[in-house]
């Protein structure tokens, strides 16, 4: 793998990874703009306007778009995260060209014609309308709310009902001017890519980027607190985080080595007790979510009623000792596992470009396949008891979806995990 960087004249920075042992490629636009740089007024805007922009441009049809990808057998798509929006294709090598060229069309010229603005509307709401009847993505949702409220951070990337209906013309046009400057973008590629020829072909097709000043963000208040939901369920759908590590941060592989020690597989503390020794649950599993100035080391259980309790119970144990118990060879097969992960995931090239990608918009630059194993090699047992301890003593989020009338209280959890804690945010519905 050969890793190179340019900037642009625009500001506009390429990173690319040239992989010759393969055919295609991976080539794709991140804006550091997401859910989190949205007003409450717009809410849903960054998703709505990664949605419009397949639907047509001042060159394309959208039937064009799809026609033009699909004829060459490549793939086009996007998504949007809390505070970043990414197109990408996925395609034979020999046409990257192409790639470049309907990214920088549909990131500069996209028309926004309104028949089609109210058609994905309605795409829109029913997408919501399906994600609120998916207690996976609600109690997920509410996690986030309940973590970090009446903020930007805590909001649904894809809005809510009202903002979606009201959305309009001008309010994608304004976000995407005052948001997709070529400052804020990377353009990554990876693959059997040539540089150089990128980056002659960017400095082309992105000159019209606008140029702007970054905007500044407010910055994240993790708060936590406990949200109900009642749904007429067959299992509680449970969920509970702490404050985080932000990406880029010095102890962040130490964090991810937590979490894969309690819930990142079938050999982690959570599995082995909750399920495979007291048959508890069947889904029950560790995770990290990592923004620019915070974070979140979240765990999901679900269960029926009737074993919540145990299983709440066996979880926080499990979290209140794991700093006292941790074994230099429970460290190992985590790293070890975290290490072949990694490498693993790294055989895809769009995985590789996201990677760079994301790495760009956190360090300024990217960081090899062996940086990041040194980086998890140099984790030790007293970071990870350090850490562990720290943040199981730190007031958690909580989230609840289903059968919620036994439900413990917050202060109840707080104290299975050995805390007290006086005051909390509590929401039912």
């Amino acid at each position: 793998m050969t890793t190179r960087i340019s900037t642009l004249s625009n500001g506009l920075q390429v990173v690319t990874d040239q992989i010759d042992t393969v055919e295609t490629a991976a080539v794709g636009l991140w804006v550091n703009a997401g859910a989190r740089h949205e007003t409450a007024e717009v809410a849903g805007v960054s998703h709505f306007l990664e949605h419009m922009a397949f639907k047509g441009t001042a060159n394309r049809s959208a039937r064009d778009i799809a026609e033009s990808i699909e004829s060459v057998g490549g793939y086009l798509n996007a998504y949007t995260s809390r505070e970043n929006t990414c197109y990408y294709a996925r395609l034979l090598s020999h046409d990257v060209p192409l790639a470049v060229d309907l990214l920088s069309d549909i990131l500069q010229f996209s028309t926004f014609k309104e028949e089609e603005l109210e058609k994905e509307r309605q795409v829109i709401l029913q997408e919501i309308g399906e994600s609120l009847d998916n207690p996976d993505d609600l109690v997920f949702d509410h996690l986030q709310q309940t973590a970090f409220p009446a903020q930007a951070l805590g909001a649904s990337i894809l809005g809510t009902p009202d903002s979606v209906t009201q959305m309009t013309r001008p309010h994608l046009k304004t976000y995407q001017e005052q948001h997709y400057s070529a400052s804020r973008m990377v353009l990554a590629a990876t693959g059997k890519v040539h540089h150089d020829a990128i980056v002659a072909m960017a400095e082309e097709r992105f000159q019209h980027l606008p140029r702007h000043t970054p905007i500044k963000t407010e910055k994240a208040r993790f708060e936590g607190g406990y949200h109900q939901l009642h749904r007429p369920l067959e299992q509680v759908h449970f969920m509970m985080g702490f404050e985080g590590l932000p990406l880029g941060h010095p102890r962040y592989y130490s964090l991810s080595v937590l979490a894969a020690l309690l819930g990142g597989g079938m050999s982690s503390r959570l599995f082995q007790e909750v399920r495979e020794k007291k048959g508890l649950a069947y889904s029950i599993y560790s995770f990290t979510s990592a923004f620019s100035d915070s974070g979140l080391l979240g765990f999901y259980v679900g269960t029926s009623e009737q074993h919540f309790a145990p299983a709440l119970e066996t979880m926080t144990q499990e979290l209140k000792k794991v700093s006292d118990t941790l074994t230099i060879k429970e460290i190992c097969r985590v790293k070890a596992q975290l290490k072949a992960s990694l490498m693993i995931a790294l055989e895809s090239t769009t995985t590789r470009c996201e990677q760079l990608a994301q790495q760009m918009i956190t360090y300024g630059r990217p960081l090899s396949p062996s940086e990041i194993i040194d980086r998890i090699e140099a984790v030790e047992l007293d970071d990870i008891k350090d850490l562990g301890q720290s943040l199981f003593a730190s007031p958690p989020a909580i989230s609840t979806v289903g059968p919620v009338f036994q439900m413990p209280t917050y202060d109840e959890v707080c104290q299975m995990l050995g805390q007290t804690i006086p005051q909390h945010n509590a929401a039912s519905a």
